[in-house]
């Protein structure tokens, strides 16, 4: 029950800020999971389990308070879809012990990117249609290699190409529910198809019971909070936590710290 209730919390404050960013509820729970020693394909597939749920309460939100941009939303999925199916693969191939320095420099890169976009303002451009399927590749790629990279990389990259902020992040965090569906799907044939063990998945249950529960309490105001909430104060801390715990795990796979 301890267990629980820490990852509701986790749940809901990462949840919180994704409403409002349309990024960090994968990066952190996956991240918090991983600094509890959860195999990396193990934390993967957890966080996007939870995410299954919690994608489509945010999704809801988001449609009802209008936030999405249809042209992008396909080929986004789509393409978010094929990258989450390849990574799944190449994630529960690869032994874990071996994998895991790569995603903590990711993540580490991931919170730096973050908190760069945090002080500076960029230059608003349009992002071409025809390219949405592409990032969306990439971006279904990184969140299931990392746990968490859909919003990081696509949000960010739409936002910073001129997308206006409200409809990118309602775009994003909805397309999420298809690619996360794919991925614990990729993930499920991998663990049928014994090309996976599942690294003690049922293990974690009430670690991924809360992340649900915790998502769930936050996600139907996401549609509102991306209206409300100061995203620059948001954006700074979401950086920090993530290179905060990533680090620490850096150091703990260094032999520095317990």
């Amino acid at each position: 029950m301890d267990t629980f209730l820490m990852f509701l919390l986790v749940g809901l404050l990462a949840q919180s800020v994704d409403g409002a960013l349309g990024m960090a509820y994968g990066v952190i729970a996956n991240t918090v999971l991983l600094a509890f020693g959860v195999p990396p394909a193990t934390a993967s597939a957890s966080v996007h389990v939870a995410k299954i749920f919690t994608g489509g309460a945010s999704a809801a939100s988001h449609i009802a308070h209008r936030n999405i941009l249809w042209p992008l939303f396909w080929p986004l999925a789509i393409g978010g879809v094929v990258g989450g199916v390849i990574g799944a693969y190449v994630l529960t191939g690869v032994p874990g012990e071996r994998i895991k320095p790569y995603i903590l420099v990711y993540l580490l890169l991931i919170g730096a990117w973050v908190l760069w976009r945090a002080g500076h303002d960029i230059r608003n451009r349009i992002f071409p249609p025809r390219l949405s399927g592409p990032l969306g590749v990439v971006g279904g790629f990184l969140d299931s290699i990392g746990g968490g990279g859909w919003g990081p990389t696509v949000t960010s990259t739409l936002v910073g190409a001129g997308t206006e902020p409200r409809r990118a992040i309602g775009t994003v965090n909805s397309a999420e529910l298809l690619v996360t569906t794919a991925i614990s799907a990729a993930f499920l044939v991998a663990l049928l198809t014994g090309r996976w063990d599942g690294g003690a998945l049922e293990n974690h249950a009430w670690a991924i019971g809360g992340l649900i529960v915790g998502g769930l309490i936050a996600a139907p105001f996401a549609g509102w909070i991306t209206k409300r909430v100061p995203a620059k104060i948001l954006t700074y801390g979401v950086g920090g936590l993530i290179i905060l715990l990533a680090g620490y795990q850096a150091l703990q796979l260094a032999g520095i710290a317990p």
